[in-house]
């Protein structure tokens, strides 16, 4: 009788073992084509400060007559890099992502996904970042059809769909007051800027 408890209650522990260890793969069944994409808008402040935290929004929508399997986006140079030799690594941070794209987070380098995208259908991600390195810098962007290469997004011309924003970034606190109607905070030099 113990025996056979032995055995059941191992074969139940080599199941649990079994199911360890992640869930599916991002890029499972990823299918191979071109999807038409297009950029519905993208947003970025090209004038910041040190410090406050600002907003990065790119609007994709599916422009295709099939569903996107992932749509993603890589995004360049929130980092910046230096040429000095006695840096271990060139690399500084220029803005801090403090939140990515709700549940965009993947395996990937500077890229997040947001699922499938239906025919028509549009997703935005949303970066909340802090800049942390003052001058001028240019933050590029990608959108991707998926994560492997193998589905590729394309705008209806043919080209890759991809922008940058140019950001000047000051070393001079915002200027900020109180309405005295509304009690709100009001900061100067704030601009946004749409990307190219």
């Amino acid at each position: 009788m113990r025996r056979g408890s032995f055995i059941i209650a191992l074969g139940a522990a080599t199941l649990v073992v079994a199911g360890c260890g992640g869930g599916e793969r991002q890029d499972k069944s990823e299918p191979s084509g071109t999807f038409n994409v297009e950029v519905v808008d993208a947003k970025f402040p090209s004038a910041q400060r040190l410090a406050k935290q600002e907003e990065m929004t790119i609007e994709v929508r599916n422009a295709d007559t099939r569903t996107i399997p992932q749509v993603a986006v890589t995004v360049n140079s929130f980092s910046t890099r230096e040429e000095r030799q006695d840096l271990a690594d060139p690399n500084r941070p220029a803005w801090i992502v403090d939140s990515g794209p709700s549940g965009g987070a993947t395996a990937y380098t500077n890229t997040w996904a947001m699922g499938a995208l239906k025919p028509g259908q549009t997703k935005t991600f949303t970066w909340h970042v802090t800049p942390v390195a003052a001058g001028t810098h240019k933050v590029s962007y990608r959108v991707a059809a998926g994560l492997t290469g193998k589905a590729k997004a394309q705008l209806a011309g043919g080209q890759i769909p991809e922008g940058s924003f140019a950001v000047d970034i000051s070393s001079k606190p915002a200027q900020a007051t109180v309405d005295p109607d509304t009690g709100e905070v009001v900061r100067e030099g704030d601009s946004d800027s749409s990307g190219t």
